[in-house]
């Protein structure tokens, strides 16, 4: 049998992180009211699990959090596992990092130094580590 040519174009219409989390609430103020995500999916109860998809309307990309009653703690990875937003409006970045600040987010030294020289760094409520770009573009 010949093996087909790998097609240029992955065949995907949606890309999601899921991610589990024991700080639900928290985890959910932090990525809605502190970075600006809207919800854009959610459910309970199924299969023990309840959960939220946060995103920018219209896109095909989201994050989703889960959470059950009986799971252990959900430790963060090491400092360099990110999440990067890159935020072409230096303004608008500046205030989402205000907004962090005020509910207890501050900034912090990143692991590599490639991140503080383009971004700000801010942990999650569970030390997952967030990047917000002011680049205007993959950088």
């Amino acid at each position: 049998m010949k093996k087909e040519k790998w097609n240029e174009e992955l065949p995907v219409v949606q890309f999601r992180i899921a991610r589990p989390t024991r700080k639900f609430a928290e985890v959910m103020r932090f990525y809605m009211e502190g970075i600006g995500l809207k919800k854009i999916g959610g459910f309970e109860a199924h299969n023990g699990y309840d959960g939220i998809m946060l995103g920018l309307p219209g896109h095909a990309y989201h994050l989703e959090f889960t959470t059950r009653e009986d799971e252990g703690p959900c430790e963060a990875p090491t400092k360099d596992n990110l999440l990067v937003f890159y935020i072409p409006d230096g303004d608008r970045m500046e205030e989402i990092v205000s907004r962090l600040a005020e509910m207890g987010y501050d900034p912090l030294e990143p692991e590599n130094s490639y991140w503080k020289e383009k971004g700000i760094t801010i942990e999650d409520p569970e030390g997952w580590r967030v990047v917000l770009m002011n680049t205007g573009g993959i950088g």
